[in-house]
Parts: C-alpha cells; sequence; structure tokens
C-alpha cells in the first residue's frame, strides 16, 4: 500500500519545499543536488518502468546487451526459447559485475572473479569444481540466483521495473497507450533498430533533458532557430516556407497524463499543404495518410494502418499525430516529417534515453528505428537524415545539449540554487473539438503543461513510500 512522506534532507530541506504545486515553480536546486540524486534511484528508477532496449538489438538466443537501469548495472538477454529477460549485471558471490561487455551471445555468463555462472534468465548453474561445492551449503542455487526484473516488451521495446508487485506496464502507460499504439504498433512485422544505439557523455542533470523531453515547444523558436533561417523549413526561392518563422509549428494539440507521459501533436494538413500543394481538408483520412504516410511508413504499408487502428485513432494519425513526446522518466522518442533538398520527405524515427551516471552527468543514448518491411534504400535515407539531425553529431542535439550543462551549472551557485524554473504557461482550452483521445489535452499554442506533467509526477514519487 503506497502511503505519503515527504523525506528531509540533511540541511533540513523537506522535497515539498522544492516544488510549489499551486504557483508551479521548482527550485533550481534540483538540477544538482546529490542527495536528491540518491532519492530519484530508489524512488524514480526502482520503481518505475525503465525503457532500457530494443528487442532487434538481441534477435537470436544467448544475445545479450548490457544497460543501465538508473544507478545499477543489467543484463537484457533472450533465452533459448525466445524469451527476454532484465537481470541484474552483479554477481551474488563477492559483487563483481557478471558480463563488462557491451554485448555478445553466451549461454552461460560466467564471472570472470571466481566463475560463479549464470543462464540468461538469471539462474545460478553453479561454481568451478562442482564437487567441491565452491558456493557453498547455506543457501540454496535458487537463492544465489541474479537478481531478476519485471519486464516487459511493448512494440518491440523492452521495459523493466524492480517494483515486481508495483503498477502494470499498461496501467504505467495509462491513456498514453491508446497514442502511443499510433508509434510503435503500425505494423505486423513491427520495427528494428538500425544499428546500435549511439552515446555520449553530457555533464549534466539527467532532468534538465528529461523535462525538456516530456514535450517542450518553447525552446524550438530560440534554440532552434535555424531549421527556419537554413533549415528544412527555410523559406524557398518561390517564397513557399515559412522563413525564420517558426510560429506555426508551435500550434496543434499536446496530451500529457497523470504519469508524466506526453506528446506534441502536430497539425499534418500544414505539412500536406506546404509540402505537397494539396488541400488536406479535400482529403479522406486514407488520403491524407497515402500523399503524406507516418514517418517510416511507406504509401505500401498504409493498407496495414487502416486495418489495426480504429477510424478514432487514424482520425488523429491523419489531422494531429504526436510527432515529439517522452516515456517517464528519462525517454524520448521523435516521429518527425523532414523535408529534403529534391521536394520530397524523408521521416526519421528516434528514441533517446537519459541515463543518469550521477547528479551532474548523464549518458545520452540514440536509437533510430525502422518498419521491418521499409524497403532498403528508405532505411539508408532514415539513419543518414536521423544522424545528421538527431545523433551524436546532429545538428539539433548539439543545440539541446549546449544548454543542459549550463543549468547543472549555476544550480550549484549559493544564490541561483534558490531561484525557480518555472512552468506558469497553462492551457486555457481544453480538447479541440470532436477530438477523440483520451488523457489531459490542450489545443492552440505550446503551453508548458506537459513539462509540468513531469515534475508533478516526480514530486508524487519523490513524495511516496511502497
Amino acid at each position: 500500500m503506497l502511503k505519503r512522506s515527504d523525506p528531509v534532507l540533511s540541511d533540513g530541506t523537506r522535497i515539498s519545499d522544492l516544488i510549489n504545486l499551486q504557483t508551479r515553480e521548482v527550485k533550481l536546486r534540483t538540477l544538482s543536488d546529490k542527495e536528491l540524486y540518491e532519492l530519484e534511484m530508489e524512488k524514480i528508477f526502482a520503481r518505475t518502468w525503465v525503457f532500457l532496449a530494443h528487442e532487434t538489438e538481441i534477435p537470436n538466443p544467448g544475445d545479450f546487451v548490457q544497460r543501465d537501469m538508473g544507478s545499477d548495472s543489467v543484463l537484457v538477454t533472450r533465452d533459448k526459447n525466445g524469451e527476454v529477460h532484465v537481470v541484474l549485471n552483479v554477481c551474488t558471490h563477492r559483487a563483481m559485475k557478471v558480463s563488462t561487455l557491451d554485448s555478445g551471445n553466451t549461454q552461460i555468463h560466467t564471472c570472470i572473479y571466481h566463475g560463479w555462472a549464470f543462464r540468461p534468465n538469471g539462474d545460478f548453474i553453479g561454481a568451478p569444481v562442482e564437487k567441491e561445492c565452491m558456493h557453498g551449503k547455506l543457501m540454496t542455487k535458487e537463492q544465489l540466483s541474479l537478481k531478476k526484473a519485471r519486464v516487459a516488451l511493448y512494440g518491440g521495446l523492452v521495459f523493466a521495473t524492480w517494483n515486481v508487485e508495483g503498477p502494470s506496464f499498461e496501467e504505467f502507460l495509462g491513456d498514453a497507450k491508446w497514442y502511443y499504439d499510433t508509434l510503435w504498433c503500425r505494423t505486423t512485422n513491427g520495427m528494428e533498430v538500425l544499428g546500435p544505439p549511439q552515446r555520449f557523455i553530457i555533464r549534466a542533470n539527467w532532468k534538465a533533458a528529461a523535462e525538456q523531453g516530456a514535450s517542450d515547444g518553447f525552446h524550438t523558436l530560440t534554440l532552434h532557430r535555424w531549421l527556419g533561417e537554413i533549415g528544412p523549413y527555410a523559406k524557398k526561392p518561390g517564397g513557399e516556407g515559412g522563413g525564420a518563422d517558426l510560429t506555426p509549428e508551435m500550434y496543434g494539440v499536446e496530451v500529457w497524463t497523470d504519469h508524466g507521459h506526453t506528446m506534441r501533436c502536430i497539425d499534418l494538413g500544414r505539412k500536406i499543404r506546404r509540402i505537397t500543394g494539396q488541400d488536406p481538408e479535400q482529403l479522406t483520412p486514407e488520403q491524407r495518410l497515402t500523399v503524406l504516410p507516418p514517418p517510416g511508413i511507406t504509401p505500401e504499408l498504409v493498407p496495414e494502418l487502416l486495418s489495426r487502428f480504429t477510424p478514432e485513432q487514424l482520425q488523429v494519425m491523419s489531422t494531429n499525430p504526436p510527432q515529439v513526446g517522452n516515456f517517464f522518466p528519462n525517454g524520448l522518442f521523435e516521429f518527425i516529417y523532414l523535408p529534403t533538398a529534391d521536394g520530397k520527405v524523408v521521416g526519421a524515427m528516434a528514441l533517446h534515453t537519459y541515463v543518469p551516471l550521477g547528479p551532474d552527468k548523464f549518458m545520452f543514448m540514440n536509437w533510430v528505428l525502422a518498419e521491418k518491411d521499409t524497403p532498403a534504400q528508405v532505411k539508408a535515407a532514415m539513419l543518414r537524415i536521423s544522424c545528421q539531425l538527431l545523433g551524436t553529431s546532429g545538428m539539433v542535439e548539439q543545440d539541446d545539449s549546449d544548454t543542459w550543462p549550463h543549468q547543472t551549472i549555476v544550480a550549484k551557485g549559493a544564490m541561483s540554487r534558490h531561484i525557480t524554473l518555472k512552468y506558469q504557461a497553462m492551457f486555457e482550452t481544453g480538447k479541440p473539438e470532436g477530438w477523440p483521445g483520451p488523457g489531459h489535452v490542450g489545443s492552440g499554442f505550446t503551453k508548458d503543461d506537459t513539462n509540468w506533467s513531469f515534475w508533478q509526477y516526480w514530486h508524487e514519487l519523490m513524495t511516496t513510500d511502497c
């Protein structure tokens, strides 16, 4: 049973002192405090569902990848029966990492320290010289197995939680699942990763990135201004395009949930008009999806969309589809339409995670995805343009990753740490007329409600005990 609490930090500050739920303010100290970081590892990353991998990274029996689940190293494995497991990468003998490899293939994970061996599902097999019973007789082999997490596979994505008795994955997604299904569950054969994830280290607090990933729209107008000056939204020789004004892209529908999941749903009709010259009002949902298919979907795959989703979901997909959003606590997804120099459109599908490595350091991981049935030449174009814009050297990510370290550094100042992050721009309109989807919904110019939902759920978890 959950009960409310209000942890007190060593200087007497309570968690409730850091967030003003009435004025929607967050103390900047939250982006640097070591004690808070330790609490987050226990109350958030040890209790919520965390994205770790895509199952196509481990396609064969015995395949595994090493990942971080908050501050804990884990192995994401596939056993000989094809089942996916997540186990703590800590030997139950003397706490050596069972595997020091990023990835590999084996049916027996053997610790290099004393040779204890484990199956992909974490079961303890035994220690060397079995007749000598080097593991002793005080504990059973079952008791000596690796700690096992609870696993959920969703559209090829691998999530896990240590909270074995907690909410199901579907409960965790809540209202967001209605929308996320239209992104991650679009085709029968599903998605695949286009190579291993890219990684780089950023000297910043993970929440600086994660709260922006919770569908922050305002920064696009300034931090990514070049998109309208020289990028895909720049004015074309014939006068087409938006010039340096990205304001039209800031209008749409935004959705947020009680568990901190969010998304920005941007007007597809505007893109159809600009890119194809057709009037979207004269097109049926099927026609709109065909003339400008969702990122990563070719016209040939559109019939699958029509057969898999309800008319209400197709309405959203063909009018205001989700394009950017997050999985709480530390995931961000991008399903974006990218005009190219030859007048065509390439869809980019990327998924980021911001893996905490301390109060002022995190690992940025970036996966590029495609539907398995997408033609090879289209996959190649998607990979190329995704890396150019969204990868470790991507132009968009260079913008974003420049701000987070500055925020983290100033959060350590004697005066600065008391400054507040403000989320006070609120939607004054609810769902647009006829909007069929669930969740909290606002329409019009982008606002702070999505970012604020991240902090509300952060506060809920940080002030709740199991």
